[in-house]
């Protein structure tokens, strides 16, 4: 079993000051141990812009420190996935979904993920499988 981390969840755990940073950290530090934390290449660069945006280089540099030093796993979004989530924005037209949550959503769906570290409200709408029947289980709930 396998969860995926997104943008909000990342910066939430490195800026103290944000309003999720207490429960990003409470279920970053209890619930590796139920499942694997995995990131997408494309999470790690806006996570990385944003982070060097609002509180330095040297934060985003740490950032991407700890994934090396936690062996987070960063999968490659594929040209596949990218012509997936061509398809989701298509569909979902009525929703402001991110080129990064298109595709994360794709990935997803590829590798049959259905658990979220995020903050995103995004991850609430999109739903995954034949017909769109799955919720994407967000964490934390």
């Amino acid at each position: 079993m396998s969860t995926i981390v997104d943008t909000g969840a990342w910066y939430a755990l490195a800026d103290t000051s944000d309003r999720h940073h207490a429960e990003a950290r409470r279920f970053y530090e209890t619930y590796p141990g139920r499942s694997k934390l995995l990131t997408t290449d494309l999470v790690v660069a806006e996570t990385f812009a944003l982070l060097s945006a609002l509180l330095g280089r040297h934060r985003a540099l740490a950032f991407w420190a700890g994934l090396r030093e936690a062996r987070i796993p960063i999968l490659p979004v594929t040209s596949a996935d990218t012509e997936s989530a061509w398809h989701i924005v298509q569909a979902f037209d009525d929703q402001a979904f991110s080129f990064v949550d298109c595709t994360t959503f794709a990935l997803m769906e590829r590798l049959g993920i259905h658990d979220a570290f995020a903050f995103d409200a995004h991850f609430l709408v999109y739903r995954l499988g034949p017909r769109r029947r799955h919720a994407i289980n967000r964490l934390p709930m």
